[in-house]
């Protein structure tokens, strides 16, 4: 992590303004700015935890915050020690200590066994710019806490980023969520987050969410979520224009429009456009571009020199294909409508699935959108299939969407997700 200090700004600032906030310090509002307030709030934190108080988010306060943001601890069974003691002292329950640690006897700890002890805090934080290393650093800590989560890799990026998938449920029907395919659409990604959290903890907790039977969902089906399948673009988004790495530095320079790259940037770190990468008319989609402009690696609408050439595509297309999965969703930014259709190969019962999803949701659906659209991610699928693929496109206004509009696409999406595996 950068080391932080009065005058930094960018993605990790507000990443500890928004957790000192939730710990009960008040660093003023969460905008990545590290002025005096949060350099203050810093110092507090600092002394409290017997850290030097200099003001400076260093290695050793990094090591500190990294604990808070995994969301869990590793503990060492002292003498007297008891759940019930453990857990006030991190103002968590003796039920998500026994989650996290499966087989743990509460009436025979044994000294010096070390075990896994969630804080009472929630992992995922849906306030603020939700970079590659958050949600890596979200995973990990979501997965020590729910040990029946399965996580795994379907291959690398570009630049060598896991593409990450975790799975919830053990059930034979197989279907699958994915986000970020565009980079300045990653507010997607906390959204599949923020489920895979909720979901978990619902599991874990035995309850329901919205009335849904979650362990009768766990049971039945197997999601198998990938929430970020363009993890260089979507740094280089939100990273900008303070780069560290040359490869993101050399990228940007692709962006010839004179507008700021985040509004204009969807493409991997190569500028091609995953999103009209896929074998489905492939071609069509192509001599669109051509008739365009587009020619070479852009920001945008590049599908790049020949289908599937890049690593993230190449990846979930073959993931897809291994696990056979009866339904699929790919999760984009713009108008609040749900796609169903490519060259009218969607099975009829795609048209059942799009009225509840649009009843659950509120959003608009269509077969298509109105202007030429080809190689897309859902396209393909319903090509292969010939089974139900949807492109949701949530939020409204210019990308990237506005972090502030989170709460209202999580409200209209999360029951989509919980229906899914069960039509």
């Amino acid at each position: 992590m950068q080391i932080l200090r009065r005058g930094s700004s960018g993605p990790d600032v507000k990443l500890i303004q928004t957790l000192l906030a939730r710990i009960g310090y008040n660093p003023g509002p969460v905008d990545g700015k590290f002025g005096p307030v949060t350099a203050q709030e810093v110092v507090e934190f600092q002394r409290n935890n017997e850290l030097v108080p200099d003001g400076i988010v260093g290695p050793a306060t990094w090591n500190v915050f990294d604990k808070l943001l995994r969301g869990y601890d590793e503990y060492t069974i002292r003498p007297g020690d008891t759940l019930n003691t453990i857990a006030w002292g991190y103002y968590t329950s003796v039920n998500s200590i026994l989650v996290a640690n499966p087989g743990i006897n509460p009436n025979n700890l044994t000294i010096g066994q070390v075990i896994t002890v969630p804080y009472g805090i929630e992992v995922v934080f849906t306030d603020i710019d939700y970079t590659y290393e958050i949600m890596q650093r979200d995973i990990l800590g979501l997965k020590a806490r729910y040990p029946f989560l399965e996580v795994g890799s379907i291959g690398q990026s570009v630049m060598g980023k896991n593409l990450y998938y975790i799975r919830l449920g053990r059930g034979e029907n197989r279907i699958s969520y994915n986000g970020s395919h565009h980079a300045n659409e990653w507010i997607t990604t906390p959204l599949l987050m923020k489920f895979i959290e909720n979901f978990a903890a619902a599991y874990a907790t035995g309850n329901s969410i919205r009335g849904y039977d979650i362990q009768e969902i766990f049971d039945s089906s197997s999601i198998y979520i990938v929430p970020m399948l363009n993890p260089d673009g979507v740094n280089l988004v939100l990273y900008w224009p303070n780069y560290t790495e040359a490869a993101y530095t050399e990228a940007a320079q692709l962006n010839r429009t004179n507008l700021p790259l985040p509004s204009v940037w969807k493409a991997n770190i190569r500028g091609v456009d995953l999103n009209s990468n896929y074998p489905a008319l492939w071609e069509e989609e192509k001599e669109l571009e051509i008739a365009a402009g587009i020619t070479e690696p852009a920001p945008r609408d590049y599908g790049g020199p020949e289908p599937l050439s890049e690593p993230e595509t190449s990846a979930l297309a073959a993931f897809t294909r291994n696990m056979d999965f009866s339904l699929v969703i790919a999760y984009h930014t713009q108008g609040r409508v749900i796609f169903y259709q490519f060259e009218n190969l969607a099975p009829p019962e795609s048209m059942d699935y799009v009225r509840e999803f649009s009843r659950a949701s509120g959003y608009a659906y269509s077969e298509n959108p109105e202007e030429a659209s080809y190689a897309g991610y859902k396209d393909w699928f319903i090509q292969e299939f010939r089974r139900p693929g949807f492109t949701m496109e949530v939020g409204l206004g210019r990308n990237p969407i506005s972090i502030s509009q989170f709460n209202t696409i999580y409200n209209n999406n999360e029951e989509i997700m919980l229906l899914a595996p069960l039509l």
